[in-house]
């Protein structure tokens, strides 16, 4: 089914957009890859920037920890977490950019008349790093939902429940647009529509997730006008 198809079918209005934050707006996953990878093995795991991608993609630190403590066979350093809070926050406020497009896509998304909110595994401080890097930081204010707002990170749908439940409406009305199949699965256990940002493939893995793709950022006001149209 393509984006067109899936969202001017909707069955409910639109009445919510709810990004996630790394990967969808701001470019960082490989910033965080590279971190995760190096202070991985200083503690005794060897890894890869690539094998980090495909472990730990969209998840939080919480839930990274069982399975580092299950490989390396003993408790991470009490430091751990700090280590790596500041590594990512030290590099992302020099390195992050912004997804192509996606600065554009959110002014869209505003001139349709759509509220629209971030959700994400990141916590609050790194999210101000990131919108502050990429010149969003005042834009953005308000509207973010971070892991430590909840019980449960994604895969969990607490995040995406919670942003809904911010704006006043039902999880059906609300679509969520995601790059991880982390975040996939916890819109697709909110309720919630889902489009997947896949720029460089994936399709078959996000369509069994029951996310539709779409390719480049610039477009989604457009295919998002399918479905708002007299309904907000």
């Amino acid at each position: 089914m393509t984006p067109e198809a899936f969202l001017s079918g909707r069955r409910m209005p639109l009445k919510l957009v709810i990004f996630d934050c790394d990967g969808v707006l701001v470019d960082s996953e490989g910033i965080a890859n590279r971190i995760i990878a190096r202070e991985l093995t200083a503690i005794g795991w060897q890894m890869t920037e690539q094998e980090a991608e495909r472990l730990f993609l969209g998840m939080t630190l919480p839930g990274m920890i069982p399975m580092i403590e299950a490989k390396i066979g003993r408790r991470i350093p009490d430091d751990f977490a700090d280590t790596l809070r500041v590594a990512f926050e030290h590099s992302l406020s020099r390195e992050a950019e912004a997804i192509p497009g996606a600065v554009a896509a959110l002014d869209g998304v505003t001139a349709l008349g759509l509220p629209w909110r971030v959700a994400s595994n990141s916590s609050h401080e790194e999210m101000a790093v990131k919108f502050a890097r990429i010149g969003i930081l005042d834009r953005v204010a308000g509207r973010q939902h971070s892991f430590e707002d909840v019980t449960r990170g994604k895969p969990a749908p607490d995040i995406f429940l919670a942003a809904a439940a911010a704006e006043g409406v039902q999880p059906g009305e609300c679509v969520v647009i995601e790059d991880s199949t982390t975040g996939m699965r916890a819109a697709r256990a909110a309720g919630m529509d889902c489009l997947a940002y896949a720029p460089h493939g994936g399709d078959d893995t996000f369509r069994a997730l029951g996310a539709v793709p779409f390719k480049a950022m610039q477009d989604l006001p457009r295919l998002l006008a399918l479905t708002a149209r007299g309904s907000v």
